[in-house]
């Protein structure tokens, strides 16, 4: 009854203000998606600068920190997840109440003097600790504004694909981190200079940042001349809107799929040199993690404009789920099957592409649909509450996957592979959103 009351109030709105107002899609808005493309990729970077290079970090770090305990490399990942769930709410009000051009750019420049930290004191562990503290600050005020971004910037026939590149950048920058950080460091342990480029890769980092910082600051605006579409002028409250969302039975739905899906990613993520180093991968070459983003890279630019162009929100994110198991088997089940190393290795690689192809496709269609089936709630609030769960489950499966020296690593792969048919279950109880299949979309486009 509730969503149908929220549908008729919607139409309602919607016919009101169609009969009064012009929307107009303007070029600018590919612009504005470009600066928040670009920022999210640098704290996308910063995030996991360590993940792919955990045991170089090591010995690079020696005598800074005990291995052993919870205060270890896999730590400067864990922080994002950790300050994430402290700062998503407070960063969505923010956006909500003050604008994306304020609460991004808050961000950004957050993100610029942490980063520069991190660069200029590569060589204390405790510095480099405390500026990503700082850029995990930073992070939700951008992350979270994904939806607040396409809503006002873009017409309802054009988000998923917006949001998909939203994401994209997102992981173009941690597959930067994966593949390109290496590069830096020095990762044979055979060769002389094992792990010694961390001073002039974080220093890189930090100055990348900071230009990045500049640009958003610059160019970044809140919202153009007109609105984009209806569902724009209209919203509730913070906190009307998240009473309204935690009514929500596809809501609710969608946080467990995203407790478990973006939880699995997070881990994943973070713990890619130690799941090689378990697989037998000697050299620290961030292939698995980097596979894994390529193949996100392809989701993101594919299912989410296909979901725009077949109306289907649902349908897709059935299919992400179904597609992201075998991804999940492969790297947890391979090795007790195959025995030839090089075999497990391959397998690991043809399963990492197909895990990132379909859970990180999942994201923007996820979020897209979770601010439609939530209407007239704030898009910052349900993007936020998916985020914010998901990084609850990253954190908690990443301590478990690392406690005593990754001893429980194997255990918490199976159990990802139990948990996988559980999110097919949860979406396929899911509801199309009826804002999408009700759009005709007849908005004046320029250009």
């Amino acid at each position: 009854m509730c969503a149908l009351k929220g549908q008729i109030s919607f139409l309602y709105i919607k016919y009101s203000i169609m009969t009064k107002t012009t929307y107009k899609a303007y070029r600018y808005r590919w612009v504005i998606l470009a600066v928040f493309m670009l920022i999210s990729i640098v704290i996308q970077l910063q995030w996991l600068t360590h993940a792919a290079v955990e045991r170089p970090a090591e010995v690079f770090y020696h005598g800074q920190f005990n291995p052993n305990s919870f205060f270890n490399i896999d730590f400067l990942a864990m922080v994002y997840m950790l300050v994430y769930i402290i700062m998503s709410f407070p960063a969505s009000y923010i956006i909500d109440t003050y604008g994306i051009r304020k609460a991004i750019g808050l961000g950004a420049i957050i993100a610029a003097v942490s980063g520069l930290l991190k660069g200029f004191y590569a060589d204390s562990f405790l510095i480099v600790v405390i500026a990503q503290i700082g850029l995990a600050i930073a992070q939700p005020f951008v992350l979270n504004a994904v939806t607040a971004i396409t809503v006002r910037w873009f017409p309802l026939r054009e988000r998923g694909l917006a949001a998909g590149l939203a994401i994209l950048a997102q992981y173009l920058g941690i597959i930067f981190a994966m593949l390109i950080t290496p590069a830096f460091i020095g990762t044979n342990p055979s060769l002389p200079g094992y792990g010694s480029g961390f001073p002039h890769m974080l220093m890189t980092y930090g100055w990348i940042t900071f230009g990045a910082a500049v640009v958003t600051l610059l160019l970044l605006k809140e919202k153009p001349p007109t609105p984009a579409a209806a569902d724009d002028l209209v919203r509730q409250s913070f906190y009307k809107g998240l009473k309204h969302i935690l009514k929500q039975r596809d809501m609710i739905l969608m946080i467990l799929v995203f407790l478990v899906g973006l939880g699995i990613f997070n881990a994943i993520s973070s713990m890619t040199d130690s799941i090689s180093a378990n697989l037998g991968v000697k050299d620290s070459n961030g292939l698995i993690g980097g596979l894994m983003l390529i193949g996100g890279i392809f989701g993101a630019l594919i299912i989410p404009a296909l979901s725009d162009k077949y109306r289907m929100r649902k349908r897709f994110m059935v299919i992400c789920t179904v597609g992201a198991l075998p991804g999940v088997l492969g790297l947890s089940l391979t090795g007790y099957i195959v025995h030839n190393p090089a075999v497990v290795y391959d397998i690991a690689l043809a399963s990492a592409f197909i895990l990132g192809f379909f859970i990180m496709s999942a994201g923007p269609v996820g979020f897209q649909y979770a601010a439609e089936i939530s209407y007239p709630a704030p898009e910052t609030i349900s993007q936020g509450l998916l985020l914010w769960i998901g990084q609850i489950s990253g954190l908690l499966f990443v301590a478990g996957m690392s406690i005593h020296n990754n001893k429980f690593l194997n255990d918490w792969m199976i159990l990802f592979s139990i948990l996988m048919p559980v999110v097919v279950g949860l979406t396929l109880m899911t509801k199309e959103s009826s804002m999408i299949i009700t759009e005709k979309d007849k908005m004046k486009v320029e250009g």
